[in-house]
C-alpha cells in the first residue's frame, strides 16, 4: 500500500514510527534486525499470557510460571557495592509481601516505580534461600493496565537487556505494535486469491495480522497463525517452482540421445550384481532427463549402502557414450579416493579412463591429468573441491556428479558451470535421507529421485544399546565374531572444542583394547585426525586387506574404507553423536552377506534427547524415519547446515512442525503458476508485487543446484 507520497508505507524506516525515534530505532536495528515498519509487523509474539487472570502472593511457589499480581509497592532501597548495586522494592497484597529485584538499570527503574499506588506486576517467582522474590518484573499502574488489556491473550515478544534499558521490553514492544497497527489500517492489502482463501477457510491478511498480535481467543489466534504460516510457505514454494521453470526453459545442455556401448557393456558384462528395482527406476528417471536438451538438475537420495554410486557411474557411462566427460566431486579426500578405487575396480576391464585429482596429487601427476582432460582422453575425473580450480579445464564436460551436496557452498558448485560452453547436467547424491517437507523446501527447485531399497542379500543391521557395566560382555561378543573371521570397528567421538581430551580418550581406549585383545592373537589398527595422510592410509589398507581384525578410529571412518568383512561397529560415548552421524557410522558394516551388529556404548546418565536417539537407532534402520526424528530433535538448521537454513528466512512457519502447510503451499503454488506463470493477471497484481519484493535478489542463483 502506498502512502500519499507514493512510497510503500511498510518500507518506512522504523525510527519514524510514533514512540520509536533515532535512539530506539538504532537499538531495534542492532538487537532485533528491525529496520522497517514491515520488520516490526512480522516480529511475531513467541507466546501469549492470559492477562485477565491474577494470583496472590500466598499462592506463589518456586515452580510457578510467570504470574500476575495486583498490589502496592510500599518502599524501595538499594543494596550492594557501588558498581554492583541492585534495586529492591517491597511489594504487598492482601495475602503477604514479596521483594521485587532488579540487578541492572537501577537508576532509571527507580525513577519509574510508582510507590504507594495500585500496580500490577508480572514476572516469574524465584527462590532465594528460604524466601521468594521476583527478579526483573514488569510493573504497570493498575489503571493503565486495565486500559491496555485488549484481549484475554496478551502477546509476549522477544526482547533483551539492551532493549529493556530503552523501555523496549515485551510491554514496550506491544505499545509500538498498537501504534503500528493504527498506522497501517489500510496498508496491508490482501494478496491471496479469493478462491484460495475460501477453500482453506482463512481470515483475510489484515485480520490475521491483527489477531496474531492481539488475539481475542485461542481459536482466532490459531486461524491467524495458520494463515501467516501458509503465506510464508507459499512465497517460498513459488520461488522454488519459478527457479525450476527458469532452469528448464532457459538453460540448455548437451542431450544424451543414445544408450551406447559403454553403458550396455557395463550393464551386461561388468555389473557384479543385479540392480534393485529402485535403482532401475531412478536410472529411468535420469535417462528421461538426459534425453532432453535442457540441463538435468536431479537430487538422488539413498540410504547408506543403497547403491547410489553405481547409479552415478552408469550415468557417467551414458555421458561417455555421448562423447562427453564427467566429473565426480566429493567433500573429502578419503571419500574421493574411495570412489576412485570403487569405480576403477568396476570399469577396469573396460575402455574407460578414470583419474583422481585431490590436494595431495603430485605436480607431475597433476600435469598429466590436465593434459588428459584437455585432449579428451580422460573420461571420468574424481576429486575434491580441487576440481573447481580454474586450472582444471575439460575438453567437453557433460555431467557433474556431486556427492554429499550440502557440504559444498552454492558459489563453489557454480564454478563447475564455467567448465563447458553449455552447462553440464548435474546429479547431486546425498546419503543423508531428507524428510519430504525439508526436501520440498531446500531442494524444491531440483527433481528428486529416491533409492528406497537395499541390494538383495543384505541383512538388517542389529543395533543394541549397552551401558558401561556391560563392557566385558561386549568384549566377549567381539572375540566370538573375530573367531568367525569377522572384523570390528571401534569408534571414538572427536569434537574440535575438546580435541585434546578426545585424543586422550582415544589413546586410553586404544590401550584398553590392546590389553583385552593382545598380540599375536589379535592385530589392532588405529586411525585418527592427527596422523599423517600416508600413515592413515597404510592403517586403513591393513584393515581393508584383513591384516588387522580391529580398527580403532575417530569419525574419520564415517566416510572411509569399505570392508564387507567388517560385521561389528562399536560406537563409544554414543550419546555425543547426532542421529545422522550414528546412522552413517552404522552404515560402515552390513556391507557383506553376514549378519552385522552396531553396539552403542553410553554412560548411565543420559538426557531425554540422548535416550530418544539411542531408542530410535535400536528400533529402525530406515534412514528416512531416522531423519524425521532428527528433524524433530534438532530442527532444520542443524541438519542442513547454516548456509542452506539461511535461505529459508521463516518468521512464523516451522519446517519441523508445519509439514501439512508446506505440502498445501506447494500444491497451491503449482496451481497458481500453472494458471498464471508470470502472475500477470490483474487479480494477482498484489501477489506479484509481494513475491518480487521478497525474492527479486535471489534469482541470480537460480542456475545452480
Amino acid at each position: 500500500m502506498m502512502n500519499s507520497s507514493g512510497r510503500d508505507i511498510l518500507k518506512t524506516p522504523i525510527e519514524y514510527l510514533k514512540g520509536v525515534g533515532p535512539q530506539r530505532g538504532e537499538t531495534l536495528k542492532k538487537e532485533l534486525n528491525i529496520f522497517t515498519f514491515e520488520d516490526l509487523l512480522t516480529h511475531y509474539p513467541f507466546r501469549y499470557v492470559d492477562r485477565t487472570k491474577y494470583h496472590t502472593i500466598a499462592e506463589l511457589h518456586p515452580e510457578s510460571d510467570e504470574v500476575q499480581i495486583k498490589g502496592r509497592i510500599t518502599g524501595i532501597r538499594e543494596e550492594g557495592k557501588p558498581r554492583q548495586k541492585r534495586l529492591i522494592a517491597s511489594f504487598e497484597d492482601e495475602t503477604g509481601r514479596i521483594d521485587l529485584i532488579w540487578f541492572k538499570g537501577a537508576r532509571w527503574i527507580k525513577q519509574s516505580l510508582p510507590v504507594g499506588e495500585n500496580v500490577v506486576i508480572y514476572g516469574k517467582p524465584k527462590a532465594y534461600g528460604s524466601r521468594m522474590n521476583i527478579p526483573h518484573p514488569e510493573v504497570e499502574r493498575l489503571s493503565e493496565h486495565k486500559a491496555g488489556v485488549k484481549s484475554n491473550l496478551t502477546p509476549v515478544y522477544s526482547s533483551g537487556e539492551k532493549l529493556s534499558a530503552k523501555g523496549l521490553n515485551s510491554k514496550g514492544i506491544e505499545k509500538l505494535m498498537v501504534n503500528l497497527l493504527n498506522e497501517l489500517q489500510h496498508a496491508t492489502p490482501e494478496y491471496l486469491p479469493g478462491a484460495l482463501i475460501k477453500r482453506l477457510k482463512f481470515p483475510d491478511r489484515k485480520t490475521a495480522l491483527q489477531n496474531v498480535h492481539f488475539p481475542t481467543d485461542q481459536e482466532v489466534l490459531q486461524a491467524a497463525r495458520n494463515r501467516l504460516k501458509f503465506d510464508e510457505f507459499l512465497l517460498l514454494q513459488m520461488a522454488m517452482i519459478k527457479q525450476k521453470k527458469v532452469r528448464e526453459n532457459r538453460f540448455r545442455a548437451i542431450p544424451f540421445e543414445k544408450v551406447g556401448e559403454q553403458f550396455n557393456s557395463f550393464y551386461s558384462n561388468h555389473l557384479p550384481f543385479d540392480l534393485t528395482g529402485a535403482q532401475k527406476r531412478v536410472l529411468k528417471e535420469i535417462r528421461g532427463d538426459l534425453k532432453r536438451p535442457q540441463q538435468m538438475n536431479r537430487l538422488l537420495q539413498g540410504d547408506v549402502g543403497s547403491g547410489k554410486t553405481v547409479v552415478g557411474l552408469m550415468t557417467m557411462l551414458l555421458a561417455a557414450d555421448n562423447g562427453c566427460q564427467s566429473c565426480l566431486m566429493a567433500p573429502t579426500e578419503i571419500l574421493a579416493t574411495q570412489h576412485f578405487n570403487g569405480i576403477g575396480e568396476l570399469v577396469e576391464k573396460m575402455d574407460i579412463r578414470v583419474e583422481l585429482l585431490t590436494g595431495s596429487t603430485k605436480k607431475a601427476e597433476r600435469k598429466r591429468i590436465h593434459e588428459g582432460l584437455l585432449d579428451g582422453s580422460i573420461d571420468i575425473l574424481i576429486g575434491t573441491h580441487t576440481l573447481i580450480e580454474d586450472t582444471v579445464q575439460f575438453k567437453n564436460l557433460g555431467l557433474a556428479v556431486i556427492d554429499e551436496q550440502h557440504r559444498f557452498g552454492v558459489a563453489q558448485r557454480g564454478k563447475l558451470w564455467k567448465k563447458n560452453t553449455l552447462p553440464p547436467h548435474v546429479l547431486v547424491m546425498t546419503a543423508t535421507p531428507i524428510p519430504r517437507t525439508l526436501s520440498m523446501t531446500f531442494y524444491g527447485d531440483l527433481d528428486v529421485s529416491v533409492i528406497d531399497e537395499l541390494p538383495p542379500g543384505r541383512k538388517p543391521i542389529e543395533t543394541q544399546h549397552r551401558f558401561e557395566n556391560s563392557r566385558l560382555a561386549v568384549f566377549g561378543f567381539l572375540k566370538k565374531e573375530i573367531a568367525k573371521g569377522r572384523q570390528v570397528y571401534i569408534v571414538f567421538p572427536l569434537i574440535e572444542e575438546s580435541e585434546t581430551l578426545d585424543y586422550k580418550n582415544l589413546m586410553e581406549g586404544y590401550e584398553a583394547i590392546t590389553k583385552e585383545f593382545p598380540r599375536p592373537d589379535y592385530q589392532v589398527s588405529i586411525v585418527h585426525g592427527q596422523m599423517k595422510a600416508d600413515d592413515k592410509e597404510a592403517e586403513m589398507n591393513r584393515f581393508a586387506s584383513g591384516k588387522t581384525q580391529i580398527m580403532v578410529a575417530t569419525t574419520v571412518i564415517e566416510v572411509g574404507v569399505n570392508v564387507p568383512n567388517a560385521s561389528v561397529m562399536v560406537i563409544e560415548s554414543a550419546e555425543r553423536f547426532g542421529l545422522s552421524q550414528l546412522h552413517q557410522l552404522r552404515g560402515r558394516v552390513g556391507r557383506g552377506a553376514e549378519q552385522s551388529y552396531c553396539i552403542l556404548m553410553t554412560g548411565h546418565k543420559l538426557s531425554n534427547e540422548a535416550r530418544t536417539r539411542m531408542q530410535t537407532m535400536c528400533e529402525t534402520n530406515d534412514g528416512f524415519r531416522i531423519s524425521e526424528v532428527d528433524l524433530q530433535l534438532r530442527g532444520p538448521g542443524d541438519i542442513m547446515g547454516t548456509q542452506q537454513s539461511g535461505l529459508v528466512g521463516l518468521k512464523i512457519g516451522s519446517l519441523t512442525q508445519d509439514g501439512q502447510w508446506i505440502i498445501l503451499a506447494r500444491e497451491a503454488a503449482k496451481w497458481l503458476l500453472e494458471k498464471d506463470p508470470e502472475l500477470s493477471e490483474p487479480k494477482h497484481a498484489e501477489l506479484r508485487k509481494v513475491f518480487l519484493s521478497k525474492h527479486k535478489d535471489k534469482f541470480h542463483w537460480s542456475r545452480i543446484s
